[in-house]
Formats: C-alpha cells, sequence, structure tokens
C-alpha cells in the first residue's frame, strides 16, 4: 500500500439541497436575519465567518440568544480589559452561569430520553435516561457536599469513561467545585505531578480496569497518589474492577455506594462566567504538565457553538468519540449533553473493527476517533459500511492527529458516501477545535473544511504577516471565550504569557503549520517546533508520515531533523514494523525511492533505524522534539517526562 498523490484534494462529498435546509448553521443563519444581526448578502460560509470573527462581541452575544444559555445575562459588556485573556480580558462581566445546569436542562424538557449510553469491553452495558442521569447528580452533590466540597474546591478524579465520571463531574460543577481528571491507565507519578499542583479535596477512584483483554488492580496506585496529596478529605472508591474492593484499604477510603442514593434535590450553584469549571493538562514531556483552567461561560459558548454549528449535533443525535477521561476530547464528548444529544460512553480497547460494531449497535450518528484508528482501519482492510448497519450514521470526526487524504478516500470508500467526514484541528489548550466540519461546505480529500466561528485563525510568515496559500504559523489574532481563564499557581500569567504569546506579543501561537487556501479552506502540516527543513524546504512531519506509513510493513514511525540554527543536520527515520517484520536493504530502498518521488530528493533519510516503538504521550502524540533532544545528548530524564508517556521504555533506545 503506497500514498496517493491523487486523491489530494480530489472532492469526496456535497452537501444536498436537503442536507442544507436541514442544518443547524442554516437555522442559526435564518434566526441572524430574523433578528436584524447579521445578513450576508450571499450563502458563502466565509462572509458568515468574517463576520464572527470582526464582530466579535456581537456573534458571540448571539451564541447566549441564541441557545437560550441557562444563566443571568447581566447588563455587563460581552468584552472589557484584554486585548487577550493574558493581558486582563474578560468575558460577559456581570453574568452568571452554571455549566451543569445547561447540561441537564433536558432532564426536563425531556425526561424519559436516553442521555447516556455506556459498553465496556469487559461486557457492561448500562444507559441512564435524562431524569435518571438528574437524580443521580442530585445525590452525588449531596454527598460531595456533606464531605465539605463547596464553591472554589477541587475533585480529583482517577476514573476511566464510564457514568460515574459523568455524574461525579457533573455534580462536582453544580456546587461550583473545580474538576479535574486523570485515566486509570496514568502511573502514580503521572498523577500527582498533575493533581499535586491543584490541590484536592476530594479524589474518586477506581479500584482497577480492563483493557484488551487484560484486567489492572489499581488499588496501590491509588494509595500512593492518596499518600502524596495532603490536602485530600476523602478518597471515594468506585468498586469497577471488583465489586468487593475494600476502601479500607485507603487512608481516607470511603465507597462510592455510601453517598446518598435518593432524595436530593437537583440544584445549581450560579458563578460568574469566568469561574473555573475545571482543571486539564498539557502533555507535560518535559517537566510538570501545565495545569490549565477554563471557565463555565466559555466552555458553554464554545461547545454549544462548535457541536450544533461544526458538528451539527443536536437532539436525537447519539455522538461518540473514542477517548479516555485524560484526553479533552472526553470534555468534548459530555458536550453534547448541552446541545441535547445522546452520549455513547465506552471503556476499552479499540482493536479491531470493535468501534465500527459498537457504532453499529447503538446507532451512532456522529462517530468520533483519533485520525490512526481510522488509518488503522484502513491498513487492516476493513469495510464496516459493507459488514454492519451504520445506516444511522451521518458524520465521522477525527482528531489528534493530521489525517492524510488517504484516510478521507477510505472512508467514502469503505464507511460511506453519504456522511461528512469532520477532520478536527485545536488543542486541550482551548478545548474544541479552531478549524473543522462544516455541513454546508463540499469536502475534498486532504482538506479541513473550514475555520470555525468566532476563531480568527491566520498563518504567520517568518516575518509575523498573514499569507494565504502558504504554510505558516497557526496563530489567532482575536480572543475566544475558550482560551483558559489562566494557568492554575501562575498569579503573574508569567507562564500563560511564555505558552503562547511570546513569538507574536497579543498574538495566540497555537504551535502548527497550517495552509489556509483562497477558499478557507486549511491543511494542517503537524508541529511547528519539529519542522523538516532540507535545503531551505520546510516542510511539516505530517506529510513525511504519510508516505512512510502507507507502506503495509510499516506500523508507526518517526522522523527526526537534528539540524541545529544556521547548519543543516542528520536526518533520521525511525520505523515500527509489523509483526515478523525485519529492516532490511530492499524494504529501506523502496522507503528511500517512495520518499525522493513523493516529497524531494532533499527529504530521503540519512539513517533509517527499526525500534520496538514509536514514543508517544498519554493522549497518543509522538513525541518528536524530546527525541530530537535525546539525539543531540540531552540525558533522557531531562529530555522527557516517562509519566507523561504511553510507553517510556522504547526511549531507551534512542538514547542508545
Amino acid at each position: 500500500m503506497t500514498h496517493d498523490d491523487a486523491a489530494e484534494g480530489r472532492t469526496l462529498w456535497e452537501p444536498s439541497q436537503e442536507t442544507i435546509a436541514n442544518a443547524r448553521l442554516t437555522a442559526y443563519r435564518r434566526w441572524l436575519a430574523e433578528q436584524q444581526i447579521f445578513a450576508a448578502e450571499g450563502d458563502a460560509y466565509e462572509d458568515l465567518w468574517r463576520w464572527s470573527v470582526t464582530e466579535i462581541d456581537a456573534f458571540w452575544e448571539s451564541i447566549w440568544r441564541y441557545f437560550d444559555v441557562v444563566g443571568e445575562r447581566g447588563d455587563g459588556p460581552v468584552r472589557s480589559g484584554g486585548p487577550m485573556p493574558v493581558d486582563g480580558l474578560r468575558w460577559f462581566s456581570g453574568a452568571s452561569v452554571n455549566y451543569a445546569a445547561n447540561a441537564l436542562r433536558g432532564s426536563d424538557e425531556r425526561p424519559d430520553e436516553v442521555a447516556v449510553v455506556f459498553r465496556s469491553e469487559a461486557g457492561g452495558h448500562r444507559w441512564l435516561t435524562r431524569r435518571e442521569l438528574a437524580m443521580h447528580v442530585a445525590n452525588v452533590r449531596a454527598g460531595l457536599a456533606g464531605l465539605g466540597v463547596g464553591r472554589g474546591d477541587r475533585v480529583a478524579a482517577y476514573l476511566p469513561n464510564i457514568p460515574e465520571a459523568l455524574i461525579c463531574f457533573l455534580a462536582a460543577a453544580s456546587l461550583g467545585a473545580i474538576w479535574s481528571s486523570c485515566s486509570p491507565d496514568f502511573g502514580s507519578a503521572s498523577v500527582i505531578d498533575r493533581f499535586a499542583q491543584i490541590e484536592p479535596k476530594v479524589l474518586i477512584a477506581v479500584d482497577g480496569y480492563a483493557y484488551n483483554g487484560k484486567r489492572f488492580d489499581r488499588m496501590d496506585v491509588v494509595a500512593e497518589i492518596e499518600a502524596a496529596l495532603p490536602s485530600l478529605a476523602r478518597t471515594v472508591l468506585v468498586p469497577y474492577l471488583d465489586p468487593a474492593a475494600d476502601p479500607g484499604r485507603l487512608r481516607a477510603g470511603m465507597s462510592f455506594a455510601d453517598l446518598p442514593r435518593e432524595g436530593h434535590p437537583l440544584e445549581f450553584e450560579p458563578v460568574p462566567f469566568d469561574h473555573p469549571l475545571w482543571v486539564v493538562y498539557s502533555s507535560g514531556t518535559t517537566g510538570l504538565p501545565k495545569p490549565i483552567v477554563h471557565g463555565h461561560g466559555g466552555v458553554v459558548l464554545e461547545h454549544l457553538k462548535a457541536l450544533s454549528f461544526h458538528q451539527d449535533l443536536g437532539p436525537g443525535d447519539v455522538f461518540f468519540w473514542y477517548t479516555t477521561t485524560g484526553w479533552m476530547m472526553w470534555n468534548y464528548l459530555v458536550g453534547g449533553l448541552l446541545v441535547g444529544a445522546t452520549v455513547v460512553m465506552f471503556d476499552g480497547a479499540p482493536g479491531g473493527d470493535s468501534l465500527w460494531r459498537l457504532a453499529a449497535e447503538t446507532g451512532v450518528t456522529y462517530f468520533g476517533v483519533g485520525a490512526p484508528y481510522i488509518m488503522a482501519s484502513r491498513k487492516a482492510g476493513l469495510r464496516p459500511g459493507e459488514e454492519l448497519d451504520l445506516s444511522a450514521l451521518r458524520g465521522i470526526g477525527s482528531t489528534g492527529s493530521p489525517l492524510p487524504p488517504e484516510g478521507f478516500t477510505w472512508v467514502y470508500e469503505a464507511v460511506g458516501r453519504d456522511l461528512l467526514l469532520g477532520s478536527f484541528s485545536g488543542g486541550t489548550d482551548v478545548c474544541t477545535g479552531f478549524v473543522g466540519p462544516n455541513v454546508l461546505l463540499p469536502l475534498r480529500a486532504g482538506v479541513i473544511q473550514c475555520r470555525g466561528l468566532g476563531a480568527r485563525v491566520e498563518a504567520f510568515d517568518e516575518a509575523g504577516r498573514p499569507v494565504i496559500d502558504q504554510v505558516g504559523e497557526l496563530v489567532l489574532t482575536e480572543p475566544m471565550p475558550s482560551m483558559p481563564v489562566s494557568f492554575w499557581n501562575d498569579e503573574s500569567g508569567e507562564r500563560y504569557r511564555e505558552s503562547y504569546f511570546d513569538a507574536y506579543p497579543g498574538v495566540w501561537r497555537h504551535g502548527d503549520w497550517i495552509k489556509i487556501l483562497p477558499d478557507g479552506g486549511c491543511v494542517i502540516y503537524g508541529r511547528s517546533d519539529s519542522t523538516l527543513n532540507r535545503g531551505g524546504v520546510r516542510m511539516g512531519t505530517a506529510d513525511f508520515y504519510r508516505v512512510v506509513e502507507a507502506f503495509d510493513e510499516v506500523v508507526d514511525s518517526l522522523v527526526i531533523d537534528t539540524g541545529r540554527l544556521g547548519e543543516e543536520g542528520r536526518l533520521l527515520l525511525y520505523v515500527q514494523l509489523a509483526p515478523g517484520v525485519q529492516l532490511d536493504e530492499e524494504l529501506a530502498g523502496r522507503i528511500r525511492k517512495e520518499l525522493r518521488s513523493a516529497l524531494s530528493p532533499r527529504h530521503v533519510p540519512d539513517e533509517i533505524r527499526q525500534v520496538p516503538g514509536v514514543p508517544r504521550t498519554l493522549s497518543g502524540k509522538k513525541l518528536e522534539i524530546p527525541v530530537r533532544k535525546i539525539l543531540l545528548g540531552t540525558p533522557v530524564e531531562q529530555a522527557a517526562n516517562p509519566g507523561s508517556m504511553a510507553n517510556p521504555e522504547v526511549l531507551e533506545h534512542f538514547r542508545r
């Protein structure tokens, strides 16, 4: 299997007139015109986008009004201070809101509708109606309050993607407490690195989990985490692996079953628009993970906008994204409740066609995964559209890394032609995507359809000037409400400023290469700080991986340019090969030949080496920069934090 140059840019899907007429974005445009807020001269999405990023206050005010956000709007301005959050920008000062009140509003409007479907590889099948979800949240809320949790306190969770995680999150949010979660596949050091920074009052944890047919007891790990967090008043144990798990093994243990079970009213603490909702974390590959704080109001507005207008989700939809609680896509998935969708939660390994089968069995209408899963399905020769009943499916989401054109083409050949593939790119930093799908626009292979409403995404050249149809730095030149309120324990804002605003004062630099096409389409080329610069030709690593990983023999790959400023270094390619395959001169020669043909002679590696695995973060991102540092002489322990990695053992191969 090789990559297909002919696939790039080819139109794969176009919306029908019926699709356009029924789109939620169409209804919003009609409402804007009826309210005399904005009426475009034509139907071009680009006109609506440009209005949303120039008339910023009017746009975000319209989102509050259009979705009838639960809360008190107040009479304060949409924005004050600024221009960016690090400069003191405040959104909707004087407003009050609560995320949980907005997520659970359907419990009154549609009480018997299914809110949550849960499946696990271990055979656990459950569902909750909106009334049942609200009842559980009310009871856990009362239990947390009884443990002394209140507004501003931190509730930390060491939980898999199970209903208890969602219930506890909404209960904490309803109190005005601040949520933070890690998946139980994180080791104790990684969890402590995160939770110790925020000093939680309560820890909610499972005794263990199952993955890929194996059972993992985590009681000792939970005890280590508990011992390292002196701020804890209680540890609430969810007996997930073993119903008889004993909370008495923990210093401050109690059972989840001992929280109140019934009869408590559902209440919501009104909090200011920018009151912290949760703390999420950067990957922490070279130091302590950055604790990123998002506010209630900013997340509510952004997720209402993104899920409704870009994923085209609403009541009646069944929304799935394969994620763990340690990745921001979990936060995005539970946002489906905000737009009235049913949320599908899955705990287990994504092996073979298991996720496609899950979609068929649960009637998923929107199926989200990381781009590597789509490419793995392609490489395995799966044909889920022919083998399974995916008739309910009308959208597929892809994120985590750039999806090459071949991945787009495979979806339409092997899954279905009457659906929209939505490649989506953004980050933990804003808990959403900057660029993504649009049901009103044609879809071309390898091209993300548009810049998101309210996201003033530009490509900057080396001089900091915006460019079109050229690869440049992805920047945001205007603020978004879901930009971090702050970093935890960063009172001066210094760490916040260094992370995003050092390169271009007043402009958010995200760290990706992007090309914005003349019609507004976008192509992401990978991280800008791991660029391949060969003979003056800059190229993102995504193009390189597209070629190498098209080979059937290659499971995964990592490319490193060791060049320093002012000198060209060596180009090193590391390949993880399929079981039973060894790197020989014949295979290496074919890889070199394909890279020479597809990219350029400058991008033929100086060396190709076989490794047992490619180092990745816990959320699946390749560790290009830490490996480059190791190759240039930085000690392994300084270049990468093993606790932030899914497979730290493979780093030793790069040191050697």
